[in-house]
Parts: C-alpha cells; structure tokens; sequence
C-alpha cells in the first residue's frame, strides 16, 4: 500500500490550492492509499470548523475534510501554524489532529510520496 503525505500552505481561498489538495487527498483514500493532509502556514485555516463562505463564489472546505477524515484520510495542522492563524482545538474540525513540527517531519520521512499545495 502506498503512503502519501498533502502538504497544504495557502489558505482555504483566494486560490483552487486548497480545494485541490482535498481533491487529491479524496482520491488517495478511495484507491485505498496511506493519505494524509498536513496543513501549514496559511493552510492552518483549512481546518477550522463552521466556515461561512457567504456570498463568495467558493464552496466551504469544511465538508471535503470531514470527508476525508471520514474516508479514514488522516488530517494534521501544525501548532505553531494554528498559533499564528489565532486558532485553538476547539475551533478544528472534529478528528484534525495538532502536530509539532518534529512530528511532520516524520511523516514526511515516512512518506513514499509528497504533494504541495
């Protein structure tokens, strides 16, 4: 089986960067790959729960990453990420998991593939 690790760093809008990162990640965990998303930098918001898009012309996020998570894709954030976007857990969507730094990094290591978004 193979292991693929999502690197998402821009933010949830403004680009297809985030909605193509859950987009890849969908399509990993249905043909049944190792997946996983690691938000950083501006993706730290990608995880945030109870986004309103408004009038905007994008689709909430959110959905596409409770369905990865539900599809058994595994989401992480970066702390110091999350530090800097002002959020807390309690603001994540449920089963996103917070990282150190040192912990990406061995998923990275442990990755035969790497994506970044």
């Amino acid at each position: 089986m193979g292991n693929i690790s999502i690197i998402l760093r821009r933010p949830p809008y403004g680009t297809a960067d985030a909605s193509e990162a859950v987009r890849h990640l969908l399509g990993a965990a249905a043909e049944g790959l190792s997946a996983k998303l690691i938000l950083v930098d501006g993706g730290a918001v990608v995880a945030r729960k109870g986004q309103n898009t408004g009038a905007t012309e994008y689709l909430s996020i959110e959905a596409g990453i409770v369905d990865c998570i539900d599809m058994g894709a595994a989401v992480y954030v970066d702390e110091k990420s999350l530090d800097e976007a002002l959020l807390k857990a309690e603001d994540l969507v449920d089963g996103v998991k917070i990282s150190s730094s040192a912990e990406i990094a061995e998923i990275l290591r442990m990755s035969d593939t790497t994506m970044i978004f």
